[in-house]
């Protein structure tokens, strides 16, 4: 594979063309190519979707010997070593959900050099098997995929990891090492150098930025009314939504369910094989949505996901960021709406002090990191509040500078305005002081807008200097200064199980007038825009998408003849831009982006005869 016939050396292009389908590289990836095959480390930080596997497993089918690709979950193995053997490429993982029989003979076939890329975990490194067979095998290259992994200030810090170094140092011969994440702030990249012991590698960071998502935070009153009403824009679609628990996976799934929806569920609580087959059925498109905690996602390389709706607040950028980038990894428009209320600050908290996936350090280092694990919550919690660009933010986190507003989030759409709310930040900062820190952001609303509730004559908030002092005021505008409030300090969030708010460290200077109050609110009479992506990519006209959902049915088709999923066919961008060229032959068809030459023979002609029937049957009707 890594030579002609006659001998001429394959290039990168060839093999980009030939078993990917492309004509040209993303932005990055020639140049982490190139060092590789020069012998030189490499660390390639590139967000989800700009082709990060592409730039280990181009110089694997150049360079002689056996890629050892280091990947952290089962799932991530499974799906990239299934597009590298449907592109026409052989590739195996050696890993537990193998019976003993199929490891020992994957591990023999290894062995024998039938394949150019072998994914393992880390775990595996040391396995004394597993070291016989890399002592003689010959290892030319080994990639480290979700690199962030071997520092614990990554948000999936994994011991596992640190290993790796000793495993390369155990080879005969030492091959050139490529490293590769999506997420990485400054101290994590540092760490991954040092700690995998990467020799003087070429670094490239090619941007943090995803052009193609569009980025919106909500604080709504009532979340799963919201959620239907985002979803409603979204009919159809491939999308996964994000919970902080199982028991919220459970109550938001059943609901979907309940109302229509075709979803499953994802979290640790399900049985092994119900994971599986719940996964599946998303992949495979069999559900359309995903309903999950963090246990879902890592390596899931489904390319039509138009949407991702964190129900909660996730407890670091980090992890925001991965998991919203699994949105629209084909390039075309996707929507990433975040949820926040004051509950979820609480949650987190809990989860942070109560981690138990680091027992594997000393009593200092654990400390360190969970302090590391608060201020990092404490930046998501600013993120929720800022009343600026959304996408400046999050590539500020990462140390990314950005040429101003982006015009795609919900904080630069025009949804906003700067309002003066001094006034109603001194009632309700009256009430929380009244309260004594005993009541929910809920209660101190209610009594500032003088409901005549149960609770609030039980609770004695009718007798607040400041009840009734925004009565005429929305629920929806109380709470959103309320949350505002929260973030600068105004207000205190305390509790173990229920978030109780009280006057925060700059309650005084707003209270004797030191400090004038100012926020971004929607207008009163305006409802907040819904966030809505496109179902079908590109701007394709009528007719093109008439062909576009006739594509989409055969490649459904095809996928369950061959049971594999239906993006491992064909991506909805290649569908796509089938529709934009119509191709009438082979030629044409491999001039259509992600048509390589091992899947026109396998599936060309049925695609070609499929846009043939679209096109006789436009020209009958225009008789």
């Amino acid at each position: 594979m890594s030579k002609r016939a006659s001998g001429e050396a394959v290039s990168k292009r060839q093999v980009l063309r030939q078993y990917f389908g492309y004509d040209a590289f993303r932005p990055g990836q020639e140049e982490l190519i190139d060092s590789l095959l020069a012998g030189r480390d490499v660390l390639g930080i590139m967000p989800t979707g700009a082709g990060k596997s592409l730039c280990y497993q181009i110089p694997a089918l150049i360079k002689e010997g056996i890629t050892l690709v280091i990947s952290p979950l089962i799932s991530l193995m499974k799906d990239q070593v299934g597009a590298l053997n449907e592109a026409g490429v052989h590739a195996a993982y050696l890993n537990s959900s193998l019976t003993p029989g199929q490891y020992q003979k994957a591990l023999a076939y290894a062995a024998a050099g039938r394949y150019k890329l072998i994914y393992v975990a880390p775990e595996r490194l040391v396995m004394e098997d597993f070291l016989r067979f890399a002592l003689y095998a010959r290892i030319s290259m080994v990639a480290v995929d979700e690199a962030h992994c071997v520092s614990q200030w990554g948000q999936d810090f994994r011991p596992s990891y640190l290993k790796i170094p000793d495993f390369i140092c155990r080879l005969p011969v030492r091959p050139v090492v490529g490293a590769f994440t999506a997420t990485a702030t400054a101290q994590v990249r540092d760490d991954i150098v040092r700690l995998l012991e990467l020799d003087r590698p070429k670094v490239l960071t090619t941007g943090f930025d995803r052009p193609n998502l569009y980025f919106a935070v909500q604080s709504p009153a009532d979340p799963y009314g919201a959620a239907l009403e985002f979803l409603d824009g979204h009919r159809g679609d491939s999308g996964i939504i994000y919970c902080l628990t199982r028991k919220g996976v459970e109550e938001v799934c059943e609901k979907l369910i309940r109302d229509g929806f075709s979803a499953t569920r994802y979290h640790a609580g399900l049985s092994d094989e119900e994971r599986r087959h719940n996964q599946d059925d998303f992949i495979y498109d069999r559900r359309r949505i995903m309903v999950a905690t963090n246990a879902f996602g890592m390596g899931i390389d489904k390319s039509d996901v138009r949407f991702v709706l964190h129900y909660n607040m996730p407890k670091n950028i980090e992890s925001y960021y991965q998991e919203a980038g699994r949105a629209g990894r084909d390039g075309e428009p996707a929507d990433c709406l975040l949820f926040y209320r004051p509950q979820d600050v609480v949650t987190n908290r809990l989860f942070i002090e109560n981690n138990r996936d680091n027992e594997e350090l000393d009593a200092a280092a654990r400390q360190e990191v969970m302090e590391r694990d608060q201020e990092r919550l404490r930046r998501m919690v600013g993120y929720c509040y800022t009343e600026g660009c959304l996408r400046e933010y999050l590539l500020a986190y990462f140390g990314e500078k950005t040429d101003g507003p982006c015009r795609n989030c919900s904080g630069c759409d025009g949804q906003g305005e700067p309002v003066d709310v001094t006034e109603e930040a001194k009632a309700i900062l009256t009430a929380a002081a009244y309260s004594g820190g005993r009541y929910g952001a809920g209660l101190l609303a209610d009594a500032v807008r003088g409901a005549r509730t149960e609770k609030i004559r039980r609770s004695g908030m009718d007798q607040c200097p400041s009840y009734g002092a925004m009565s005429g005021i929305s629920a929806d505008r109380v709470r959103r200064i309320i949350t505002g409030m929260q973030s600068r300090g105004y207000l205190s969030v305390t509790g173990d199980r229920y978030s109780l708010v009280g006057p925060g460290s700059r309650a005084g200077d707003v209270l004797n007038g030191r400090t004038q109050v100012s926020m971004r609110l929607p207008r009163e009479e305006a409802r907040p825009k819904r966030v809505k992506g496109k179902r079908v990519p590109g701007a394709l006209g009528e007719a093109d998408t008439s062909l576009f959902e006739q594509l989409r049915a055969l490649r459904m088709e095809i996928a369950r003849k061959e049971g594999v999923p239906p993006y491992i066919v064909f991506s909805d961008k290649t569908l796509a831009h089938m529709c934009i060229v119509r191709p009438r032959n082979k030629e044409e068809m491999l001039s259509v982006s992600g048509v390589g030459a091992y899947k026109y023979e396998k599936y060309g002609e049925q695609f070609l005869a499929c846009i043939c029937r679209q096109a006789m049957e436009e020209k009958g009707r225009t008789k």
